[in-house]
């Protein structure tokens, strides 16, 4: 084999609104590399993306938590048309209630001077994985959110200039997205305030590696909404194996629990942060006795 660049290889961009692209090289569908794989080069001269974010809410009092509010695949493909509709059994106008409140949410966060951080999904065939492309051809289920279309586009929403868009090339958790961890450490947030679709996918996926990251969680329970689980069910369940606070986005001052500020160390970060979710060396671990 020479070292020439593979032809079936093309250029893809990850977008961060009012700013720069980052633009990555990935493999066709045949020879699709998993997501950690796939991290962004930086250009030259390329900022890392925390050091582009706004400027909202960087003055934050010592001991309280700083949150961002994570809108999440509030996309049209999942609340609107078509597509939506045969994806989602329950009452289309759910979703649009969702999309509204969602948006009432963005606008009580940016005048609370609250970090907002947007995640989009994308699901074009040459970034899915062998299981997810296999799955949908046993299920029948069609492509959505294709870039650039669209359903792609985000429904009632727009990130604001230097309001950072993370994407999901065809996976659920956002944690998947490059930079996505990255941004919130380097914003020094500790709690993540979900709103957007669909509570017992993406928000739950997303939520669950926030948790065992050493994230606070809290989800907005009148903007979101379930596909497959009722939506109590999947809310009850949030409480209990995350200690997600659930809360509604008419009541901004709600959305972080008093009681647990106590438990912010004075630099804003979660106590213990730098134990959390750490792989172990196999080859330092001791036996266990029998």
């Amino acid at each position: 084999m020479t070292g020439e660049q593979s032809p079936s290889r093309k250029e893809r961009s990850i977008q961060v609104t009012g700013e720069h692209q980052e633009h990555v090289a990935v493999p066709a569908a045949e020879g699709h590399r998993p997501v950690q794989e796939r991290a962004a080069v930086p250009a030259e001269g390329h900022r890392p993306v925390q050091e582009r974010a706004g400027l909202a809410g960087e003055e934050h009092l010592p001991g309280t938590e700083r949150a961002a509010l994570v809108v999440v695949d509030l996309q049209n493909d999942f609340c609107t048309g078509p597509t939506a509709r045969a994806r989602y059994a329950g009452d289309p106008a759910a979703l649009e209630t969702v999309a509204a409140n969602t948006a009432r949410a963005l606008a009580s966060a940016r005048a609370r001077g609250m970090d907002v951080v947007f995640v989009r999904f994308v699901g074009d065939a040459e970034h899915q994985g062998p299981s997810w492309r296999r799955r949908d051809l046993a299920q029948g289920k069609p492509l959505k959110c294709l870039e650039g279309t669209w359903g792609a586009q985000f429904h009632k929403v727009e990130p604001a200039p230097g309001e950072p868009v993370f994407t999901k090339w065809a996976c659920f958790d956002a944690f998947l997205s490059e930079g996505f961890e990255r941004h919130l450490r380097g914003r020094g947030i500790v709690r993540l305030v979900f709103a957007g679709l669909y509570t017992d996918v993406c928000v739950d996926s997303t939520a669950r590696t926030a948790f065992q990251k050493g994230f606070h969680i809290t989800v907005l329970t009148d903007c979101t909404a379930s596909r497959y689980l009722p939506d109590s069910e999947i809310l009850r369940f949030m409480a209990a194996l995350y200690g997600a606070h659930l809360t509604s986005h008419d009541v901004p001052g709600s959305w972080i629990p008093e009681q647990e500020t106590a438990a912010v160390s004075a630099a804003g970060r979660p106590a213990r942060e730098e134990s959390t979710c750490r792989t172990t060396d196999s080859s330092r671990s001791t036996p266990a006795s029998a």
